[in-house]
């Protein structure tokens, strides 16, 4: 007698498991976002500067820029405090508009700075304040 011949299995393949990470869901940390220029405009109005640096995780020049421009925003503010109270004691002194002058040479620079920085980023480099945008690393 003859033994029953069996067929052979199918022969089938598992696909080979996945390599690497897979990219993670905002994109690739990095990218280019599309409105980049808009976002570091953004980036040196005041407070607005918090549009680009909650909304553009993935940009790492629009993240800098957000930050560098809150840093800013930030010393503005410290300084006009400082100069709102020189303003007031030179004002009990009676020496005339110094503070007032102060104020507006003060107010003129920071126009100035925020323009520069804003012509600088949209065209690719920065505008590095000493002193200042060497904090932009930290946070």
């Amino acid at each position: 007698m003859s033994e029953p011949t069996v067929p052979p299995p199918p022969s089938y393949t598992p696909p080979p498991p996945p390599t690497g990470t897979p990219p993670p869901p905002g994109g690739t940390p990095g990218a280019v976002s599309p409105n980049r220029t808009i976002m570091i405009v953004l980036s040196y109005l005041g407070l607005l500067a918090l549009i680009p640096f909650l909304v553009e995780k993935n940009d790492r020049e629009v993240q800098w820029h957000a930050k560098n421009g809150l840093l800013m925003f930030g010393a503005e503010v410290v300084i006009w405090i400082l100069l709102s109270v020189f303003s007031t004691a030179v004002s009990f002194l009676d020496l005339g508009c110094t503070g007032c002058m102060l104020s507006a040479v003060f107010w003129l620079i920071v126009l100035v700075a925020h323009i520069v920085a804003i012509v600088k980023g949209v065209n690719g480099d920065r505008l590095v304040i000493p002193g200042l945008s060497q904090y932009v690393d930290r946070f």
